[in-house]
């Protein structure tokens, strides 16, 4: 007798009850098991030559949501062409689409397919749009859309070339799907008809140990169901927080411990921080609209008290106390007001010194989101995040700087070398620009550092030294994970994910 389990003889005795064959959808239904369940018992039952497995793969198509609301309703260029008839087939564009009740978005779209399908011709010189036929008939696409609305599973080999055609049309539209589908037959075979009439005969296996077996004794009489312990089984990944966020919780970690305190703030932001502070004049060209992003509502926020704003005013028109002449020309407050997306961590560190809720020494840190209207390619993002740093200090140099950024580099990034270069920014002099190598892997910018400037500091209400880097997160992951893409940092491909650990 061929040894089965429970539910294998369950699979089995349907199967033979219906006449021999029986989809796995229809045994679903009929055992109340799951899908892994029953294919789990019909391969097992397979493999044993007691049922055969017919695999048949089909195209099935299935409206969208958008696709839902046109099946229900009408087409954008239905709309249009319908409404042009009932105004006598010749009419201005904008007339129609308001007679549609089109919204804005979807009239050019219905202008097209009407064109595309020769309902009408357009004349774009006067917007004039007229029929070309006096009634026009219901396209293929427009039955299929019915079609697929009334519930049914439809197959793409089951329609005729037209509704074919249109089914790839309303695919590229994206008002339909379409998506393999795999259905299964399960055959009975001369030796599994014998073996579920002996399985009938035989005693059912228990699956599950009891409280009632155990207490009753009745576990002694009944025939336990035996598991291969060392079988091998499907394997589980269990939820895990992001390796890129793991990083960034080790930057975290790693820069607390060498006394910095964090600083925090908000992703929308002043010009005034972004900009002013930091000593860049209102006309520099990392203000426009294609180097930073502006907010269209509210368009202006709160600026500093009045003695802060008055002497960074001050600064910026002719230099102030802080012996600069400054950029020479007239201030502008609401210019100082203007709300953008912060296109830099620094201007947390502006915040940090305008507040004086510092000590002297003392050191701050900030893990910054910025924004920047960037090209996105392998080595940009317009969304990418800064570890932003200041020690405050009255003995620091450059030289404390360098230190700091080579240790950063070497212990955060893994980087075998650095190397520094003199670099220009408004808010910092001396300037520096830090790079770092890896073996492997090869050299890679990180970001630009160095000293405030007194225009920086001074308008601020701050005499000591302030040492102050800026360096993107981002690219110090790639080289701690060997990336060669920064858009690879942000992937949802899950077998990367499931085999990125942090070491």
């Amino acid at each position: 007798m061929v040894e089965l389990r429970a539910q294998e003889q369950q699979v089995l005795s349907i199967i033979e009850k219906s006449g021999g064959t029986l989809s796995v959808e229809q045994l679903i239904s009929d055992l109340g098991l799951s899908d892994a369940a029953v294919m789990r018992s019909a391969l097992t039952l397979q493999e044993k030559n007691l049922l055969k497995i017919h695999a048949t793969t089909r195209n099935i198509i299935k409206l969208t949501e958008e696709g839902k609301t046109y099946a229900k309703d009408a087409l954008p260029e239905r709309k249009l062409i319908s409404a042009l008839a009932k105004i006598g087939g010749t009419a201005n564009l904008r007339e129609i689409a308001v007679r549609a009740q089109l919204q804005p978005q979807f009239v050019q779209i219905a202008l097209g397919w009407v064109i595309r399908k020769k309902w009408a011709i357009y004349n774009p010189k006067d917007n004039m749009l007229t029929m070309l036929n006096a009634q026009v008939a219901e396209g293929s696409d427009e039955m299929l859309l019915k079609q697929l609305a009334e519930g049914e599973q439809t197959a793409l080999d089951d329609l005729n070339e037209p509704l074919k055609q249109a089914a790839e049309q309303l695919k590229k539209r994206k008002l339909a799907t379409i998506e393999p589908k795999t259905s299964r037959i399960l055959q009975i075979t001369q030796q599994g008809k014998k073996a579920a009439l002996e399985a009938t005969m035989a005693p059912v296996e228990v699956t599950q140990l009891t409280p009632e077996l155990i207490i009753t004794g009745k576990w002694q009489n009944v025939k336990l169901q035996k598991y291969n312990i060392q079988a091998p089984v499907a394997k589980t990944f269990g939820g895990k927080k992001h390796p890129y966020l793991q990083f960034l919780d080790e930057v975290r970690a790693k820069l607390v411990q060498l006394g910095f305190e964090e600083m925090t703030g908000t992703q929308v932001e002043t010009a005034f921080f972004n900009f002013d502070a930091l000593y860049v004049p209102q006309d520099h060209p990392a203000r426009e609209p294609s180097d930073i992003y502006y907010i269209k509502e509210p368009e202006f926020g709160d600026v500093p008290d009045e003695q802060t704003l008055s002497q960074v005013k001050q600064t910026h028109e002719n230099g102030w106390v802080t012996g600069s002449t400054g950029w020479g020309y007239q201030y502008q407050l609401q210019a100082a007001k203007r709300l953008i997306l912060r296109g830099h961590g620094t201007c947390l560190s502006a915040r940090t010194l305008q507040a004086h809720t510092y000590r002297v020494p003392s050191k701050h840190f900030s893990i910054a989101r910025v924004y920047r209207p960037e090209i996105t390619d392998k080595t940009h993002l317009s969304e990418f995040n800064q570890v932003e740093g200041i020690i405050i200090d009255k003995t620091l140099n450059l030289k404390d700087l360098l230190g700091v950024l080579g240790k950063f580099a070497m212990e955060i990034a893994g980087a075998d070398k650095v190397r520094f270069k003199p670099d220009y920014f408004p808010f910092t002099e001396p300037s520096v620009e830090l790079s770092a190598y890896k073996e492997g892997y090869g050299w890679i910018e990180f970001g630009g550092s160095g000293i405030f400037r007194p225009e920086v500091t001074l308008p601020l209400g701050v005499v000591e030294p302030v040492i102050a880097w800026g360096l993107g997160v981002d690219r110090l992951f790639m080289m701690r994970a060997g990336l060669e893409d920064i858009r690879m940092i942000f992937s949802q491909d899950l077998q990367w994910l499931r085999s990125k650990q942090v070491t």
